[in-house]
């Protein structure tokens, strides 16, 4: 899961954040309750339907509140710290600089629109250049250690079945819109997508010299290329099957099955050394390699053409950002542009996030928060376990390894112990576009060294600052950086109630990740390996078929589903989040009481919280993308879903048949 929001974490931020704690230190949002809706009806609107009904979402925000919308403010945090140090004397070569420096340059718009697209200019020349599928081939893989990603989709990390050991991967790709199904699909909403990515690619075109008939020409061309590799590509619902998409194959039988890619001479480009590779996804490569044949040179030139200027719209001058931000509008709903400083602290966090992130955590981070999540993991470890040791499903063999996994996590809270090594970068304060082709090369040249090298269990997936949490399968890891450490999800200042709502549910939620339809797949090692009966494991996706036709169930717009086997993972780990969560919240003092604060039970307010850490409003257009392509449930789901399967919450708010999520016990899912 991914998401967060802000709360004072230092006491230079106190008199700026003193409103606020004062706002919300009883935590129960009375002002956001709508009291006339039952909470059986919808406890989502419940809990949030005044704050819903009257909260306005931005003209550049695709929508407001918790979850990952929670990274709008955050990120003013860190862009109090990028105005500070690209203002500032900084030592040549130290973080500060080249974070700064880089946060200057690209803050530089007048440099930017001075250059036009010249910056790529030349690789639009190199392209013109091509003349043989080789060549073609050779560009696709020098471009790729810049970022310029086309038709090959490269990575290194894990071996599904050795996850000590980092290898080389190839994943499908080459395609501009979000998910295969947009190039075929002939709903009113998706031939609008369609269509406006198709001006999207004829402007770039026109952007760099071309009449707008032979813009529309090469739209025209480019798109029907992408179509042909999206024909070979897999469903994000498919690419959810752990095992059909690791198929780990030598470098001498791909050369024979796929001879026109010329496997060797490519990875011998990419600096790969290396015997064997996985491909995940080998229809995508037979289906590439067949049309390395079919599709003209000419056609080829005008594909890569079109995936360059994708690559590089938002590091050109304005005209591109326009025509960039033109068609993912229709994707998002935002009526206006994001401002520049918003851009450059988003682009300055993915590109050296970890040096952008020791900034933030000097700044902002409050070191107690560690050990108390620490001690909040604990607690959930052990009702974890508790909870799989009484579950009438599962044998005892069974019982006995899953536990065992769960003993096995590794735990990283707050940020890395070892921050990344960004000596090697080079950034120029004038010079935007070069310091992206730096940083590219310099993260392509980091990954690259892991090839074939032990997996380092001290790295870290996102930056600090992020608001996030994720469970890594290969490592067996739960991670909750400094980020997500925040109000609502995290305070000091919250009764137990609260914070086992907030943070326990997410901890819950990522512990129970590793126990999902595909973390099961992953022994405690990080292996891809059955450790289930065979009666178990049939027990178990009976299970996960039920939940998944139950999400399948929720309408979120008009007539649009969510796609449950699309959101399983996510749906499981949601449901067992709050039981986990729930458990180890009646092991407190709390959690065994009955003491009443602002008129709400204990329990009553643990509900309340998890209503609470979900509080989101989103674009129509935004939500339809939504649901096509995330693996979580809209918002009101993550609240109403897991909720309704939960006697607890029946108990609590005296949930009664009539009401309109009530479920018979017999149809309630219980996985976890």
């Amino acid at each position: 899961m991914r998401k967060l929001f802000t709360l004072c974490l230092s006491l230079a931020m106190f008199s700026i954040c003193q409103n606020s704690i004062a706002q919300h230190r009883n935590f129960v949002d009375v002002a956001g309750l709508d009291p006339a809706i039952k909470p059986g009806d919808n406890f989502f609107r419940y809990v949030n339907g005044r704050w819903y009904d009257t909260v306005k979402i931005d003209n550049d925000q695709a929508g407001v509140g918790s979850y990952s919308f929670l990274n709008i403010p955050q990120k003013r945090l860190l862009q109090n710290i990028l105005d500070s140090v690209s203002k500032a004397r900084n030592v040549t070569g130290s973080i500060e600089q080249k974070v700064g420096d880089f946060y200057a340059s690209g803050m530089d718009m007048v440099t930017i629109n001075r250059r036009g697209y010249e910056p790529v200019r030349s690789i639009l020349a190199r392209i013109d250049a091509i003349n043989s599928v080789p060549a073609l081939l050779k560009f696709v893989a020098v471009e790729m250690t810049s970022g310029n990603r086309s038709v090959i989709s490269f990575g290194i990390s894990p071996d599904n079945k050795n996850s000590s050991i980092n290898i080389a991967h190839v994943y499908q790709g080459g395609i501009g819109l979000p998910e295969k199904g947009y190039y075929f699909k002939t709903d009113s909403a998706t031939l609008q997508v369609q269509k406006a990515y198709k001006t999207y690619l004829s402007t770039l075109f026109q952007l760099t010299g071309n009449t707008r008939a032979t813009a529309i020409k090469n739209a025209d061309i480019a798109y029907s290329i992408e179509k042909q590799l999206a024909q070979g590509s897999k469903s994000n619902i498919e690419l959810r099957d752990v095992n059909a998409n690791f198929n780990k194959v030598s470098i001498a039988s791909i050369g024979k099955t796929q001879a026109n890619i010329g496997w060797s001479v490519l990875l011998a480009t990419l600096g790969v050394k290396t015997d064997s590779i996985d491909m995940a996804q080998p229809a995508y490569y037979d289906k590439l390699n067949a049309m390395l044949k079919s599709v003209s040179m000419a056609n080829w030139k005008t594909y890569l053409k079109a995936a360059t200027l994708q690559n590089y719209a938002d590091g050109l001058s304005q005209p591109f950002i326009n025509a960039s931000f033109a068609f993912n509008k229709v994707l998002s709903g935002e009526d206006k542009q994001k401002s520049r400083r918003q851009v450059m602290t988003a682009t300055v966090d993915g590109q050296l996030g970890q040096a952008l992130g020791q900034l933030y955590v000097k700044r902002y981070f409050n070191e107690d928060a560690k050990k108390r999540v620490l001690a909040l993991v604990n607690n959930l470890q052990k009702a974890f376990e508790n909870r799989i040791n009484q579950l009438d499903w599962m044998s005892d063999s069974t019982k006995k390894k899953a536990v065992e996994k769960l003993y096995t996590f590794t735990k990283k809270i707050g940020y890395p112990d070892k921050w990344r090594d960004y000596d090697k970068v080079q950034i120029s304060r004038n010079k935007f576009f070069e310091n992206i082709v730096s940083l590219n090369k310099n993260g392509y040249l980091y990954e690259l060294g892991k090839l074939n090298k032990p997996v380092d269990k001290t790295e870290w997936g996102t930056t600090p600052s992020t608001v996030t949490a994720y469970y890594n399968p290969p490592v067996n890891e739960i991670v909750f950086p400094a980020g997500i450490l925040q109000y609502p999800y995290f305070d000091f200042a919250a009764d137990d109630a609260i914070n086992y709502g907030g943070i326990g549910m997410v901890i819950g939620h990522e512990m129970t990740h590793a126990f999902d339809d595909q973390g099961a797949q992953y022994d405690k090692d990080g292996n891809v390996k059955n450790w289930w009966t065979a009666e178990d494991l049939r027990k178990f996706k009976e299970k996960t078929t039920q939940l998944s036709n139950l999400y399948s169930s929720f309408t979120v717009l008009d007539t649009v589903h969510i796609k449950g086997p699309l959101t399983l993972g996510e749906n499981t780990a949601d449901n067992g989040g709050v039981a986990i969560a729930y458990d180890a919240f009646k092991m407190t003092e709390q959690g065994k009481s009955g003491d009443k604060i602002d008129g709400f039970t204990p329990d009553q307010r643990f509900f309340l919280s998890i209503a609470r850490i979900w509080r989101v409003k989103t674009r129509d257009a935004f939500l339809r993308t939504y649901v096509n392509t995330n693996p979580h449930s809209p918002a009101m789901w993550r609240v109403n879903g897991p909720l309704m399967n939960f006697a607890p919450f029946y108990k609590a708010f005296d949930i009664k048949p009539g009401d309109k999520n009530y479920k018979a016990e017999n149809e309630r899912v219980r996985i976890w």
